[in-house]
Parts: structure tokens; sequence; C-alpha cells
């Protein structure tokens, strides 16, 4: 897993939500991530969404903490916009304010196998060597071309940081 720290400019992105808690997402009759996918990608949300910047590519948020890792927070998934208006109707918006992260990027690899390594590698981290404090913000995975192919997913998972 290479890392890299960057700073981001605002990013602003339209689609949908469900509030959620690491614990509940380990058990499969009470995780809501997978249904939230399968219903994103299968159910064509995406084409729904107006003024996309980069058409096909994914955000998965983490955002609106209760506390930490343990806490309830929001699961987001959708796209990056140019603006926030043409809503459609059971969408919501979500405006990432600009900030400094960790990113994270994996070797090809099976999903969601990949992406649950890079999370427990993340969580295991202390703060020297995740790049700084966690500010808990916001954390985003983001889904693109590399990771179409299901089984050598190449993706990219964002840590905000405290300045």
């Amino acid at each position: 897993m290479q890392k890299q720290i960057m700073k981001l400019p605002e990013i602003r992105l339209i689609g949908i939500t469900a509030r959620t808690n690491n614990a509940n997402e380990m058990k499969p009759e009470t995780g809501k991530i997978p249904s939230m996918i399968h219903r994103y990608f299968y159910g064509g949300l995406s084409e729904r969404i107006m003024m996309r910047k980069n058409p096909g590519t994914t955000f998965c948020v983490y955002t609106n903490y209760e506390s930490d890792v343990t806490g309830d927070y929001t699961y987001f998934i959708g796209e990056e916009v140019a603006f926030l208006e043409g809503v459609p109707e059971g969408f919501e918006t979500l405006t990432i304010p600009a900030q400094n992260y960790a990113k994270f990027t994996n070797q090809p690899g099976p999903m969601p196998s990949v992406c649950i390594s890079m999370w427990q590698n993340i969580w295991a981290m202390n703060p020297p060597d995740l790049g700084g404090e966690r500010s808990y913000i916001a954390d985003f995975e983001i889904y693109d071309k590399r990771s179409a192919d299901p089984k050598n997913a190449v993706l990219d998972i964002y840590i905000g940081l405290r300045k």
C-alpha cells in the first residue's frame, strides 16, 4: 500500500446516503453499505446525476462522524459535480471542505478484500505512520477505471488529517 500526503480543494458531490457504523458493517444482517453499493451501481443511479465532472468515477465517503472509528457516521456514495444544482429526487449533496489527506493506493487485487485489507491497515496505524492525527471530517474511497475489474481492482483511500 503506497502512501502520499496531500492537500485537496473542496469537493462537491451528489449521491445517496445512510447512517451506519463499523460494528454494524461487520455483520451481513446489519450492514447497509453493500446494499447501497448494489443499488447505486446496478440501479443506474449515477446516470441520474447531472453535471458530473468525471463520469464513472465514484466517491464513497465516510463523514459526519459521531466520534471516531467506533461511532456512527454517514456513508455517502456518488459522484463529483461542477455545481450542486439539479439534484434528483432521493439524492443528497455533500461538500467536503478543503483539507489535508493521507492518500493510500493498493496493489491490484480482488474486491472487496483489497478495500477491507486497506481499512484494517489504516485503522492499525498510529498518527506518525498515518501522517498526522485524523480529522474525522471526511474520509473517502475513489473507484475509477482502475477498479473496473473486480478481480484486479486498484482504489485510493483518502484519510482526512488535522492541519
